[in-house]
């Protein structure tokens, strides 16, 4: 009893710590990409994350490709990579207009928008309490967009729609993970990026990157794969319902970037709505623990 307790603290402590590098690894993705998205179109950010990523898989699978590729859904895949598409294309143009905490505040709506696409799409049973949890984090967006104060609010409806998106892609994971493996899904999606972007930048070639761009693409795509890595880890080691909450820890690393590297510190309007959605996502969470829902799961691309 006492061996098997140990290694249930152990593995949940493991799951913890991937879970934590890979909020890291996502937050640094983004502020590369806020950084690049003065100089460089949102459609070679786009490419660049996940045709380097690509590159990344291939070498790292080598001869098991291939079967990675055997899919039971391919549908299902094709959707999930062009819903992955849409939404980084909303998030990473948001980026280049507003802060990079506001941006990552909104985003994580995704994991309640989850909670309320459940019932009509999964079939799922979403209580009263959930039910509050989801308006209760919506008014968080509020608070942040704040309706009729400018143009803040125009440009935040980029990364509201890529929540909107976000919820539906982690759907379409959760029926993708009963027939197919995670690095599948993840090989798939890196796939269809790659080509329909390779198609597209051609005609989005904003200017020539320099040694110093075509580096911090590189880390783009190899910070983005082993964020993925990072993830299906934790998923792995401990339940979702014990290791999705600390990837509410992104805000505090984009808050730290987004005054590091931008002089952006969010203002109190921000860290109030951040503060509401968050508390929000985390009841939604203890919600489906109590439950005993485990696959209640952050999948950032």
């Amino acid at each position: 009893m006492r061996g098997s307790w140990l290694a249930g603290l152990s593995s949940a402590r493991g799951g913890i710590l991937w879970m934590l590098g890979a909020s890291l690894l996502f937050s640094t993705q983004d502020a590369i990409v806020k950084y690049l998205s003065a100089d460089y179109s949102v459609v070679q950010l786009v490419w660049a994350r996940f045709t380097l990523a690509l590159a990344a898989i291939v070498l790292v699978t080598g001869p098991r490709l291939r079967g990675l590729l055997a899919t039971q859904r391919p549908g299902l895949q094709v959707l999930r990579g062009v819903l992955l598409l849409s939404m980084m294309g909303l998030f990473y143009t948001a980026l280049g207009l507003i802060p990079l905490a506001d941006a990552t505040s909104i985003l994580f709506l995704g994991p309640l928008i989850v909670a309320a696409l459940s019932a009509p799409l999964l079939g799922e049973h979403v209580g009263p309490r959930r039910w509050a949890a989801v308006v209760v984090g919506f008014v968080g967006a509020l608070i942040i967009v704040r309706p009729g104060q400018g143009t803040m609010e125009v440009a935040a409806l980029m990364p509201l729609g890529a929540a909107f998106l976000f919820g539906f892609y982690q759907i379409v994971t959760r029926l993708l993970n009963r027939w197919d493996r995670p690095l599948t899904t993840l090989t798939y999606s890196a796939l269809c990026a790659s080509l329909a972007t390779s198609a597209l930048v051609p005609f989005h070639w904003q200017a020539n990157p320099d040694a110093a761009a075509w580096a911090l693409m590189a880390a783009l795509g190899i910070i983005g794969a082993l964020s993925q890595f990072s993830l299906i880890k934790a998923y792995e080691a401990a339940p979702a319902a014990t290791v999705a909450p600390f990837f509410y820890v992104s805000l505090i690393w984009a808050v730290g970037y987004g005054y590091a590297l931008f002089a952006d510190f969010p203002d109190a309007w921000t860290a109030t709505g951040a503060l509401v959605i968050t508390g929000s996502g985390l009841y939604v969470f203890h919600r489906a623990k109590v439950r005993g829902a485990t696959d209640r799961q952050i999948d950032r691309p």
